[in-house]
């Protein structure tokens, strides 16, 4: 007797988005806002994991995202094991590892998903991230930091030689910001890769805190055979250093990550030598002291007038009392197609984008196209009461509150 088994097709679902916050609700709430937006014709999950905030982080989730698995932990376990725990409560075929200080777009993760099964040998895609002026991060891709590309860091030799091969590495600057192309080491705001390679690897090594993690994990896929991908297609907004302070601990902690990394992975090199070991010490006491200066608190500049982009005229009477000054306001219903450049933006203003009316990628578009203009912008989510943006790389951004 002949027997016919039946094929069977097991459904996974395709995409698990893991968001670990620490203290950084305001933005977590805008973060989850625009992933929920690019998710809609993705068979998806968003998972946000807490580390134990001291703000009301997991009560606006649970109020205003229900829906969203939200994993609260009793302490602060780090950006690796925090990352890890959202993994391991994930379903999807594929996953993003996203910070919560992030803007996606609506089709961020459906041209994402796109490219990397095309791939054959996929290991982790990272995307162009800008700040929140609208500068792009040459951190959305780098070179394994050896001793010697670490060097040139140091000493700024990729500003001097951005085309040469010896010292163009640290920010694989091979590729312009927009071409895509492979790459050794992406960012931790934002990586996407297949779950069972995450697992496969060990996903982030919990014996680091935080700060080598994202380039451990990159060059541990590389060592699995696989080939990691910066991808230019989609731009992602990255507010940067909402969830750390520049204070001693930072220091301590980004020290310790380094030598982590390089006791990891090169301490059977004969580049270990000790001449060498000395200078990668110096390295990263210089690297330490440049984030720490680099985050220390500035004086904010405040904007010498506003201008609103929405169809609410109301809103701008309403944001002007929040702000204490006049808000122009611009219909975006009747002048979306207008070119901003085209209105008498004086340099000193800020542009509040309405999201009700202004799209997360029309959001995006904006700060790319009227970047060092000096010109500052603050996004309102949709129906939120705040208004939110960072006006640098290295400060904290901005939330003000609107009634």
């Amino acid at each position: 007797m002949h027997f016919e088994i039946p094929n069977v097709y097991i459904c996974l679902m395709q995409l698990s988005v893991i968001i670990l916050n620490y203290n950084v609700r305001y933005f977590l709430e805008l973060c989850v806002l625009s992933v929920e937006s690019a998710l809609e014709n993705i068979d998806s999950e968003i998972i946000v994991i807490d580390n134990n905030s001291s703000d009301d982080s997991c009560e606006m989730m649970k109020t205003r995202f229900p829906n969203v698995k939200l994993i609260q932990n009793d302490q602060n376990v780090g950006f690796p094991k925090g990352n890890n725990i959202g993994v391991e409560h994930a379903s999807g075929e594929y996953i993003c590892i996203l910070n919560p200080d992030t803007v996606v777009a609506e089709d961020t993760f459906e041209k994402v998903l796109a490219f990397a099964k095309k791939q054959i040998d996929l290991g982790i895609v990272g995307v162009k991230l800008i700040d929140g002026t609208g500068n792009f991060l040459p951190e959305s891709k780098r070179g394994i930091p050896t001793p010697w590309v670490a060097f040139t860091k140091i000493t700024s030799l990729y500003k001097l030689f951005p085309k040469s091969n010896r010292c163009n590495k640290y920010y694989a600057q091979h590729l312009d910001e927009n071409q895509t192309g492979k790459v050794a080491i992406l960012v931790g705001a934002f990586m996407f890769l297949k779950r069972e390679l995450y697992n496969k690897v060990g996903g982030f090594d919990e014996d680091c805190f935080m700060y080598s993690d994202d380039i451990d994990l990159s060059y541990m896929v590389l060592q699995k055979g696989k080939t990691n991908y910066y991808f230019h297609e989609t731009t992602v907004i990255h507010y940067k250093g909402e969830s750390t302070i520049k204070d001693g601990t930072y220091m301590k902690r980004f020290q310790e990550a380094m030598e982590f990394f390089y006791r990891k992975h090169f301490k059977a090199s004969f580049l270990f030598s000790v001449p060498m070991a000395i200078g990668v010490k110096i390295g990263i006491v210089f690297f330490s002291l440049t984030k720490r200066i680099q985050g220390r608190t500035k004086i904010k500049s405040i904007p010498k007038n506003y201008l609103l982009l929405s169809s609410s005229v109301t809103l701008a009477k309403i944001i002007a009392v929040g702000v204490q000054k006049k808000v122009d306001f611009l219909d975006w219903k009747t002048e979306k197609k207008v070119n901003l450049s085209s209105i008498s933006i004086r340099n000193g203003a800020q542009i509040i984008l309405d999201n009700e009316f202004v799209s997360f990628k029309e959001c995006i578009n904006i700060h790319e196209r009227h970047r060092n203009k000096g010109i500052t912008f603050k996004i309102m989510p949709k129906n939120a009461n705040f208004i939110i943006g960072s006006d640098s790389s290295n400060d904290r951004g901005e939330v003000v509150k609107i009634k």
